[in-house]
């Protein structure tokens, strides 16, 4: 995945935002298999190192739904189920908390009617936290978080209708970590990169 990135970031430049013609259908459906994969970063604090907190790693279903305004210019909302992920401090599990990531892209297509269709795409990310079980209660976590999001892609035209996926995105997700009296210990930032690979269907 990582050896897709360069070529993608280095395809031909913007081509004019033509209208799509009236044979292709303005929207697409994608289902992917996403790999999670936090940057663990969380803000020192009294008696607590930088970095000590840690979030589990997760392979994820996905789906995005997709409507372009031209040939070139889509929006993107992905969309997955509420998944939970392990806590550690130093090694050590201390809970568990669940997320939920909607996610609203703006993407650029670059070469939308050749069979390799590389993309760019710049968004927001709303991530619900729920299901927080942390210290055996002691501790809470914000219940929302806003962030960027960004992405890089490309979609393999393998019939008329049909596409292979390779999708890269990143999704800033940040939270206090509180007391149970609301007292804030430290900031956690997950901020995942998120690895996928699947198929779409053009209508």
């Amino acid at each position: 995945m990582k050896s897709l990135i360069l070529p993608v970031a280095l395809a031909a430049g913007l081509l004019s935002s033509a209208p799509l013609r009236a044979q292709e259908g303005p929207w697409m459906v994608r289902l992917r298999a996403v790999s999670l994969q936090p940057a663990d970063k969380s803000d020192a604090a009294s008696g607590l190192p930088a970095d000590a907190i840690h979030v589990s790693s997760k392979t994820i279903p996905e789906v995005d739904i997709s409507y372009f305004f031209t040939k070139n210019l889509a929006a993107e909302l992905v969309l997955t189920v509420p998944q939970e992920h392990d806590v550690t401090l130093s090694g050590a599990k201390i809970g568990t908390f669940k997320e939920l990531p909607p996610t609203l892209t703006a993407q650029w297509h670059f070469l939308p009617d050749q069979t390799m269709d590389p993309y760019v795409g710049l968004g927001l990310n709303l991530t619900l936290i729920s299901d927080v079980k942390l210290a055996g209660g002691a501790l809470d976590l914000d219940k929302t978080s806003v962030g960027l999001a960004a992405q890089v892609g490309v979609d393999v035209k393998v019939a008329k209708r049909c596409f292979i996926n390779l999708d890269a995105k990143f999704a800033q997700i940040r939270s206090d970590v509180k007391t149970a009296a609301g007292a804030k210990v430290t900031t956690v930032k997950v901020d995942p990169f998120l690895f996928g690979v699947g198929v779409g269907y053009r209508f």
